[in-house]
């Protein structure tokens, strides 16, 4: 079949396609398209609502807008500027504020038979509504207000509400509910000091408009890679507008080549609107990815229609499979002993976040555990490249009821859809040390949320590892745990303390050893059936925490840490943590230049043999 690129004309730069290069992703997102975009971020007008009247006087049709703020940026820095203080400023039950700009209409020499705008937020929240030139958008998931502040979503701007000059308006709020996803933010359950930390919502991650075609392949791509048969299942969503015929055609290239390793077509009759589609690929001989030797592919998926015309997106993947045996972890059918630590990115740029990867290599991780934050999409892209390890976690709710548990998933469902391209991202947390499900132990509907999620998680995503409930009360049902890794926090300066821990726990002892008991529901007794992970340790140079403040010292005690915890049968152990962020003064690296404060290598133990 012959086929037709399309043909777009915005004025922004297109992706570096040399052969051997390395596409520059100036969006805050994994998946490439051969179009040309225009990023709106930069100055915008700006209004808070105090008293949340602008709905009603429809300042979507017309406001006057006193005061500017630019677009990425969260509300409180907004609320600092506008009253010229240095530091952000917070609120105590809700905010809603409003921002507006305009943009003239980009030229296009691709038709509107053939294509449309596409408005994409790389993040805002909680909630989001949106108004071109007065007229009130809906996501393409159809909502009218988008709930949700961690992942993208998208318009498709109507033809019809086009001009000129565009005026795009926007309504942001967000609430102190202890029932919707905040992470680590205060709440009115949690309050802000210690380790919750300031808010931080809004205008948070880039906004673009694009050219996209009306029948086309979304940024929703899945990669799942079974190393003993060689075959690759690809996962693409489709968004038609015009039903027919179509191909898909997927091709496989070294990322050094030009010709491609494998080509495969694939009939499609696709009727109007959204639908998944899962297909497979042989490639025979591929490397593994791995953080010894992260090797990545690079995928373009291309959509055809019955006259030839080709809509197309480009990214890159790895294959590796992650699985546990017994108490150990493997990746790529060997084991592998996690060296990992704990991030909190908190407020930290894109560039500033790539330090922090980089020092974290630098310091022997071979796993980063982000802690219950949404990050720019590119740090995963960041991970498969330098070879790093990824644990994610679900941003918690502050409550269990049963909308914070639909709210929860929401969030899960959003998150892990945008990121599951990714070779790095081997390990999903449900939640953390009960936040967001304080009544795990008594609450038989919260425990059945949590295993429904677990199955749901290992069928639908099977290259991933699943966490329950990190830290402490991991749920068991009929004695079988429901979590492929048991996980301890366990904190305590004293080194002797710290040894009667680690001998008590992994000779099966699952309670009074972390805060709460491992294991609540039914009985559950471990014999090394299952991984075992110190998941939480350190946090030297936090107050709370006690042990040394002096960078020297708190090396030295790390490293005799380590060296007792290699000598008991755990499979990885997390350092607590990369950063300095707010009150917790415990990390390892500089927050802003990403320098490292201790040794370098000092949290690689791969000379070490467990026991």
């Amino acid at each position: 079949m012959e086929t037709k690129r399309p043909n777009t004309s915005f004025s922004a730069s297109r992706p570096n396609t040399d052969k051997g290069s390395e596409p520059e992703n100036l969006l805050p997102r994994a998946v490439l398209r051969p179009n040309n975009y225009m990023l709106l971020d930069g100055e915008w007008k700006f209004a808070l609502d105090s008293n949340d009247v602008g709905l009603h006087q429809q300042w979507y049709v017309r406001h006057t807008f006193i005061r500017t703020a630019h677009w990425p940026g969260s509300i409180e820095s907004h609320l600092a500027e506008g009253k010229d203080q240095s530091i952000p400023t917070g609120w105590q039950d809700k905010v809603v504020a409003w921002y507006e700009r305009e943009f003239l209409l980009p030229d296009r020499s691709e038709s509107t038979s053939r294509s449309m705008i596409q408005l994409t937020f790389g993040a805002c929240g909680y909630e989001t509504r949106v108004w071109l030139n007065g007229y009130p958008l809906r996501t393409i998931e159809d909502e009218e207000i988008h709930f949700g502040e961690y992942t993208s979503f998208s318009y498709e701007l109507p033809e019809e509400y086009l001009r000129p000059t565009n005026r795009l308006t926007v309504r942001i709020a967000d609430t102190m509910d202890a029932e919707i996803p905040r992470g680590k933010q205060e709440s009115h359950v949690y309050k802000r000091g210690g380790i919750w930390y300031q808010t931080y919502t809004g205008a948070v991650r880039s906004v673009w408009l694009e050219t996209v075609e009306r029948n086309r392949l979304r940024s929703r791509l899945e990669v799942v890679s079974e190393n003993d048969d060689q075959l690759v299942r690809f996962s693409v969503t489709t968004r038609i507008h015009d039903p027919g015929d179509y191909t898909l055609r997927l091709q496989v290239f070294d990322l050094h080549a030009w010709e491609p390793l494998a080509t495969s077509d694939f009939p499609l009759r696709l009727e109007v609107g959204q639908k998944q589609q899962r297909v497979v690929v042989d490639l025979k001989g591929a490397q593994l990815w791995s953080p010894e030797s992260p090797v990545r592919y690079k995928l373009i998926a291309q959509l055809i229609d019955s006259e030839g015309y080709v809509a197309q997106i480009e990214t890159r993947f790895g294959l590796r499979k992650i699985e546990t045996r017994g108490r150990y972890i493997c990746l790529n059918n060997k084991r592998i002993y996690l060296d990992g630590i704990l991030y909190q990115p908190g407020t930290a740029t894109y560039e500033e976040m790539k330090a922090h990867m980089e020092a974290m290599k630098a310091l022997g991780c071979n796993l980063v555990r982000v802690h219950i934050a949404g990050v720019d999409p590119r740090i995963y892209n960041l991970a498969d490249k330098l070879g790093l390890l990824l644990w994610v976690e679900v941003p918690s709710p502050h409550s269990s009821t049963p909308r914070s548990r639909q709210n929860h998933r929401s969030e899960l469902l959003r998150m892990v859809s945008l990121i599951c391209t990714h070779p790095s991202v081997v390990i999903w947390s449900l939640y953390n040390e009960d936040w967001g499900a304080q009544d795990i132990a008594t609450n038989a509907d919260t425990r059945q949320y949590i295993m429904d999620m677990y199955h749901y998680m290992k069928l639908a995503y099977p290259q991933y590892l699943i966490v329950d409930n990190d830290g402490w009360q991991h749920i068991s049902f009929e004695g079988r745990l429901k979590s492929d890794l048991l996980t301890a926090h366990l904190y305590t300066p004293d080194l002797d303390q710290w040894k009667l821990l680690l001998d008590r726990l992994t000779k099966g002892e699952l309670t009074d050893v972390a805060a709460f008991p491992l294991v609540v529901g039914d009985p559950f007794f471990y014999r090394g059936q299952v991984p075992l992970l110190i998941s939480e340790w350190g946090g030297f140079g936090f107050a709370n925490y006690g042990g040394p403040n002096q960078p020297q010292d708190r090396t030295e005690q790390i490293r005799l840490f380590k060296q007792q915890l290699r000598q008991y049968p755990v499979a990885g152990d997390m350092y607590t943590q990369a950063t300095d962020i707010e009150d917790e003064r415990n990390g390892l690296i500089d927050p802003q230049t990403g320098t490292l404060t201790v040794t370098a290598g000092l949290l690689n133990s791969a000379d070490s043999e467990p026991n």
